[in-house]
């Protein structure tokens, strides 16, 4: 081989190598602060999300808290490797109440749309979805949760507790998997 020919092949192995490091470069850094993928456990969100359904999370509400009532938010548990998917319910400040399956945040009552189908098969059986609780005020920095299967989640009124910013990894964005039910979930 010539100089000539080791010379360029040693510049394209060298270009290669460039464009494989800017890309997983570029990978971590979406991944770490733009988007990341999480898989739905459990039934806590039931039917808005799905065990086993696979959702991407924007994570730069993380930095900048921008947090909204109603929200899907991704939550650190006690145990990092521990995520749980909960609806953003009470904001610091707030004081949050449940009478007769109906929601008050600050006195006013709220509406959730995205229970309609929980709350018609607890109705079949003569229950409410929601017990009632509170009235719980929502301390300074502090973050109250539930679950839209509001009989099968654990959340902020029964054992989870109140989250901080810091426990939020972000907001849920869409579900991309399974394939046939992609969708933005609310």
């Amino acid at each position: 081989m010539t100089k000539e020919k080791v010379s360029k092949k040693k510049s394209s192995i060298l270009e290669w190598g460039k464009a494989i490091v800017i890309a997983v470069i570029l990978a971590l850094l979406i991944r770490n602060f733009l988007f990341e993928p999480y898989v739905v456990e459990g039934k806590s969100m039931d039917p808005t999300l799905v065990d086993s359904e696979r959702l991407f999370v924007n994570k730069t509400v993380k930095y900048t808290g921008n947090f909204k009532r109603g929200d899907i938010i991704i939550l650190n548990g006690k145990e990092k490797s521990t995520h749980y998917v909960k609806r953003l319910i009470g904001l610091p400040g707030d004081t949050v109440e449940m009478k007769n399956d109906h929601l008050f945040i600050n006195g006013n009552e709220v509406k959730e749309p995205y229970l309609s189908y929980n709350k018609e098969n607890a109705e079949k059986v003569g229950i409410n979805l929601t017990g009632d609780f509170g009235p719980i005020k929502v301390p300074k920095g502090k973050y109250f949760v539930m679950g839209d299967n509001r009989q099968e989640s654990m959340d902020s009124r029964n054992g989870l507790g109140l989250f901080t910013k810091d426990d939020i990894q972000g907001t849920e964005e869409f579900v991309f998997f399974p394939f046939s039910n992609m969708r933005q979930a609310k």
